[in-house]
């Protein structure tokens, strides 16, 4: 499907404002506006191919001024052809689009920003046309402006600006990737927002396994806890405040909560039995955990703020993992009380209990699309495949076809499916993502191995 195609059927869907960066005025592209002398580019592209079928051009954003910043770049001027990369990465790995860089491009004068020359666009094969600018104001922050533009038609479809401190200049170009991304496809965005892993170092048998976070796509990565104890499956909460994972110190099992804000961490539940797998409540008051007494593991409910725990499931075998439903109604989990792995689905308060996965094989680690359409686990038939189903068990797909990929976490709007890869032999684990055609996989780069990810919502 082409853009023209995307746009006429989508729908346009608001960004949320950034909190940590004031929203700006941006100025209007308005046919009033006096256009530079010249088409306001400049240089060239050494090889033609590169104008066929652009998409989505996107050039680096200009500057008013070529002002020093401590922001990567070291002026405005640098820092504006970073910005372009920024949204050029987030827009060509989700699959969904063809853009062209600043890389490739010629560059746009100061001017033109807010009143493209359109001509010249259309000479060039451009569907939509992505421009912006970078300035510094007077109190050291910057201002990040972003404008979407139909080229055949000639008009302005969106635009935003954002004031940023400069180290948070990032976050300026994600929120733009969002609005591009938001406009054409109708999805809600996902690229301003962050995940959590877990960092592997050390021999196989050996590993040492901190928590770690990072920027959607791999940037600004920094970790978390200092690796004397295991961590294991962290999951971000719904108002993305917090991270709850499972540490292992000595063999005794402790379910923390981490406050990304204050850095200070808050203990929920310990216990001298073998504990799995915490999950937040929609709400973000109560969180799923599982535990193993006398050799059964049950599903427990414990309030995110520790307390008295509540059992979910009292049967045979092992019942793990606990994923919500996003209404808060339902909860999926795995057990093998019919004999292997399966997917299972209850009520909230553990009533009717129903195994939706007879397709063959085992199934593990199912989680809830945050659309709550689809279901995605880990199906365990020779090799670990992510695959998803509905709710009901029906059209499960592969999405991917390795030699080992588990433990899917979605992306806040429901399109792309992250996970972990292990190799076959090295055991080296990496993280990787696929969107739900599963013809788009990328590997994120992270400084060590990692595994058991988590993506969090979009960034308020």
């Amino acid at each position: 499907m082409k853009l023209r195609d995307l746009l006429l059927f989508g729908t346009l869907l608001t960004v949320p404002a950034m909190v940590v960066a004031q929203q700006a005025s941006v100025p209007s592209s308005t046919a009033s506006q006096a256009p530079a002398e010249d088409d306001g580019l400049t240089g060239s592209v050494t090889d033609e191919s590169e104008w066929q079928d652009l998409g989505i051009a996107i050039p680096s954003f200009p500057t008013n001024a070529s002002v020093a910043t401590a922001a990567t770049g070291g002026n405005t001027e640098a820092l504006g052809r970073n910005v372009a990369r920024v949204v050029f990465n987030d827009l060509k790995n989700n699959g969904l689009f063809k853009p062209v860089g600043p890389d490739q491009l010629p560059e746009v004068a100061f001017p033109q920003v807010a009143a493209p020359t359109f001509d010249t666009w259309r000479g060039r094969s451009a569907e939509m046309l992505v421009q912006g600018f970078v300035k510094a104001n007077d109190d050291g922050r910057l201002t990040v402006g972003c404008y979407l533009y139909d080229v055949a038609l000639g008009s302005e479809l969106a635009r935003q600006g954002y004031v940023v401190k400069p180290e948070e200049w990032r976050r300026a170009a994600h929120k733009c990737a969002d609005m591009v991304y938001s406009r054409l496809s109708g999805e809600s965005p996902f690229f301003d927002s962050k995940i959590a892993y877990i960092a592997e170092t050390g021999p196989k048998d050996r590993r040492r396994k901190q928590l770690a976070i990072m920027d959607s796509d791999g940037a600004n990565h920094r970790f978390i806890t200092n690796g004397q104890a295991t961590a294991l499956t962290p999951r971000y909460s719904p108002d993305y405040s917090k991270i709850v994972y499972l540490s292992y110190l000595n063999g005794a099992p402790r379910i923390y909560v981490y406050n990304i804000g204050t850095g200070q961490q808050t203990l929920v539940t310990s216990s001298t039995n073998p504990t799995f797998a915490p999950r937040w409540s929609p709400d973000g008051k109560y969180i799923l955990y599982s535990m193993a007494i006398a050799g059964n593991t049950d599903i427990y409910r414990v309030p995110a703020t520790g307390g008295q725990s509540t059992r979910l499931t009292d049967s045979p075998g092992i019942d793990v993992g606990g994923s919500y439903s996003p209404d808060g109604s339902k909860i999926v989990f795995e057990s093998d009380r019919s004999g292997g792995q399966q997917i299972y689905v209850m009520n909230a308060d553990g009533s009717n209990q129903k195994r939706i996965s007879f397709f063959g094989g085992r199934a593990a680690t199912p989680e809830w699309s945050p659309r709550g359409d689809q279901i995605a686990f880990t199906h365990i038939g020779g090799n670990f495949r992510i695959a998803v189903t509905d709710p009901y068990g029906k059209g499960m797909r592969f999405l991917t076809d390795s030699w080992q990929d588990e433990a899917p976490t979605w992306s806040p709007n429901g399109r792309i499916v992250q996970f972990f890869r292990t190799e076959r032999g090295s055991g080296k684990t990496g993280i990787w993502q696929v969107d739900l055609t599963g013809r788009n996989e990328r590997k994120l780069n992270t400084p060590v191995d990692g595994s058991d990810p988590a993506w969090g919502p979009v960034l308020p």
